[in-house]
């Protein structure tokens, strides 16, 4: 049984052996979590993203996907990059954001990963209400943690109280549900 918990925190600081990027398409890093992720991995990270822009993704990561990196000079032995559908372009599907973490934790299953820290994906300049992002992550989690087991710990690592309380309340609701 894989435990899911949520903590306010710096995602880059986590003792996990996978963290979550919510990067943009060009996975070359950007602000948010993304850019806070690239400065704390240092250039290692940009290498790896620029390899994989060159051979697996030469026109980007498609929204919904997920691919592991090394995490550079992070503690964590992982990095795997999603990108979120952006609200703002019309993106406004929840199954797309579901696929974010349901292809993350494929991934870090796939990499041998047993304990990953995500982020809000889709929350903030992204434009999905912290709400709306903590159901569909903590439903998509429990179910694909149920369908393949392999993880023993997600962990939300989120940076702001009002989205702790969000995913709180996502994680007090037994059976929640995507909207």
């Amino acid at each position: 049984m894989t435990a899911i918990e949520c903590v306010r925190s710096d995602i880059t600081t986590q003792d996990v052996d996978a963290i979550v990027n919510a990067a943009n398409a060009s996975l070359l890093g950007g602000g948010g979590v993304d850019g806070a992720i690239h400065a704390a991995a240092g250039p290692g990270l940009l290498a790896e993203c620029r390899r994989l822009r060159r051979t697996s993704w030469p026109d980007g990561l498609p929204v919904g996907e997920a691919v592991a990196t090394g995490a550079g000079a992070l503690s964590c032995r992982w990095v795997i990059h999603t990108v979120g559908p952006n609200r703002h372009r019309g993106e406004t599907d929840p199954a797309r954001l579901a696929s974010c973490f349901t292809r993350s934790l494929v991934v870090a299953r796939e990499v041998g990963a047993r304990s990953v820290a995500f982020p809000a994906v889709g929350a903030g300049a992204y434009g999905w209400s912290a709400d709306v992002v903590a159901r569909v992550a903590v439903a998509s989690v429990r179910a694909e943690c149920t369908r393949a087991p392999g993880i023993a710990l997600v962990r939300f690592v989120l940076f702001d109280a009002a989205v702790l309380r969000a995913f709180e309340g996502a994680l007090a609701t037994p059976e929640t549900r995507m909207p």
